[in-house]
């Protein structure tokens, strides 16, 4: 029987800030709005991380299947392929989280947010598209992770789900200027799969995952990376201004420095295991500038 210890491991607990960001903004940005519904709120994140657990179980039951996790993997090793859990007990957990993660999103839909009629049935659809998109990243005959369309899901579910969604569903009301607050999000969490992927591009090309970063090359990857990092904070300058917000959250501009001196950095560490500690700084510092920037939007 696997440990508690290995459980841990393989929910992967240093992903769930990322995942907390993304709910964090729209919550935040959601309680500006004088029908702020803080129940729902604090249910999507718990949905949120459920759904992130659900994901990171199933990425390590789907690679390991394939094979792409082997001897020569450089980030951290995955619990199945180690032999700390058997095929058959992550699969079992990856079934019991699809089941919290489907009746968390139910209460958060039917008795923390309690929707109308009309948007229910959105919403039902949108949580098992999450749900199976947690799943075929890496599971499946056709997991879309393999092809490089992990980054279009990752912008999708973290940032326009994630953020809007979560607006919506704390507010019941729509807002389109919270797309870009959104899209911020989604950006910065796609810089943290585009550094995960630049790490493991040797091993990927060699098991044939065709991520992102293969298909660009590791200077072209980089390229894409700048760009990842450096539009969320015009997106958030634009909501700024758009939404008639108090002059003070300008401020947020002062974690900037922050996220580019990791940009300076990456270059020396192309493509191995030296890239993995700006994985984790990436999703700090996403969470760091989520809550800064959520705060000062709420200054009175």
């Amino acid at each position: 029987m696997a440990s508690i210890q290995s459980w841990i491991k393989a929910a992967r607990l240093r992903t769930l800030p990322l995942a907390l960001a993304s709910i964090a903004m729209g919550g935040l940005v959601a309680a500006t709005h004088p029908r702020f519904n803080l129940r729902a709120a604090l249910m999507a994140a718990l949905t949120t991380l459920l759904l992130q657990i659900l994901s990171n179980l199933a990425n390590d039951y789907g690679d390991s299947s394939s094979g792409i996790d082997n001897e020569h993997r450089v980030g951290p090793k995955r619990t199945v392929q180690s032999g700390e859990i058997s095929a058959a007990s992550m699969k079992k957990a990856v079934i019991l989280f699809s089941f919290l993660s489907l009746l968390s999103g139910l209460l958060l839909i039917f008795w923390a947010a309690s929707l109308p009629v009309k948007t229910t049935a959105l919403f039902l659809l949108l949580g098992l598209a999450a749900i199976t998109a947690a799943i075929k990243y890496t599971v499946g005959k056709n997991p879309y992770g393999y092809v490089g369309l992990g980054d279009f899901f990752v912008f999708l579910f973290f940032g326009i789900v994630g953020v809007a969604g979560t607006w919506y569903l704390s507010t019941k009301a729509w807002d389109p200027l919270i797309l870009l607050p959104a899209s911020a999000l989604g950006l910065l969490s796609t810089g943290v799969l585009n550094l995960n992927n630049m790490r493991d591009i040797a091993n990927d090309q060699q098991k044939g995952k065709n991520t992102l970063v293969v298909k660009l090359g590791l200077s072209g990857a980089f390229l894409y990376h700048c760009l990842l990092i450096l539009l969320p904070f015009l997106l958030l300058i634009l909501y700024t201004l758009l939404s008639g917000a108090d002059p003070r959250v300008f401020l947020f501009l002062i974690l900037l420095p922050l996220f580019v001196v990791d940009l300076v950095r990456i270059p020396q560490s192309f493509g191995g295991a030296m890239l993995d500690p700006f994985l984790r700084k990436l999703a700090i510092k996403t969470l760091l500038l989520t809550l800064f920037f959520g705060v000062l939007l709420n200054l009175k």
